[in-house]
């Protein structure tokens, strides 16, 4: 199984940014545990602060990976072509956020992914990323 990470603006700083919302871990290192703990497949990570770096890769892994998990962050409350990305490609995708969105500012409570993907996971912290990547053996 061939799955990638895909994580939008601002959680290459995870670690150092509002570590009581985001924790005090760095996704890399947290990247390392994940790839041993799901040692039989084959996990990649992507990150950019930019937008249309984030729809080359969907675009460019979005129709021979067997799974997308992607963190938009903020860009999932504004970005039409992040959502028509993620509609427009065969590989499905789960949209994860590390907080409870829910529970934030009324504008991260809506989001241009979720209706294109297979589902959503949020509130869990980076616990989140393994639970879209279970999500993949049902």
């Amino acid at each position: 199984m061939k799955l990638i990470i895909i994580n939008g603006p601002n959680l290459n700083l995870l670690g150092k940014r509002e570590p009581e919302v985001y924790g005090k871990e760095t996704f890399e290192d947290f990247f390392r545990k994940l790839q041993f703990k799901f040692q039989k497949v084959e996990l990649e990570y992507f990150q950019s602060n930019i937008e249309g770096e984030l729809i080359d890769k969907i675009q460019e892994v979005g129709f021979s990976y067997d799974g997308i998990i992607l963190n938009a962050a903020s860009y999932t409350h504004t970005s039409v072509g992040l959502g028509d990305a993620v509609k427009a490609v065969t590989t499905p995708v789960v949209e994860i956020h590390i907080s409870n969105v829910a529970a934030r500012e009324p504008f991260r409570h809506s989001s241009y992914i979720s209706n294109g993907a297979k589902g959503v996971i949020f509130g869990f912290g980076l616990k989140g990323y393994e639970l879209a990547i279970q999500s993949f053996f049902e």
